[in-house]
């Protein structure tokens, strides 16, 4: 806990850049919620082996994301803005699920 700054710090599992292929079919192999479950499924071995009990991820601020990471057990906790390369700002979501 840093007192000065009234915040917390937490160890978390990050998954970064959670995507799926569209191109020549490829999105019809796996759904999205499957593809989700490897990669929880192999967060749960590492805790397993190494401790820890939170997944972290961000998504950008669309209904169709939030509601499918809230379907997979994920929780928001807080907003990120951030800037691209063409210096246009945009909104993420940071979203916790506990193992």
């Amino acid at each position: 806990m840093n007192e000065e700054e009234h915040t917390y710090s937490l160890a978390a599992y990050l998954i970064a850049q959670l995507g799926k292929n569209y191109a020549d079919g490829a999105n019809e192999r796996i759904t999205g919620a499957e593809f989700l479950a490897l990669a929880v499924n192999q967060i749960e071995l590492l805790q397993y082996q190494a401790g820890g009990m939170v997944i972290f991820l961000e998504t950008n601020n669309d209904d169709k994301l939030r509601s499918f990471y809230g379907n997979n057990r994920f929780q928001p906790f807080d907003r990120r803005t951030t800037e691209r390369k063409d210096k246009e700002s945009h909104e993420l979501i940071q979203l916790l699920r506990l193992l």
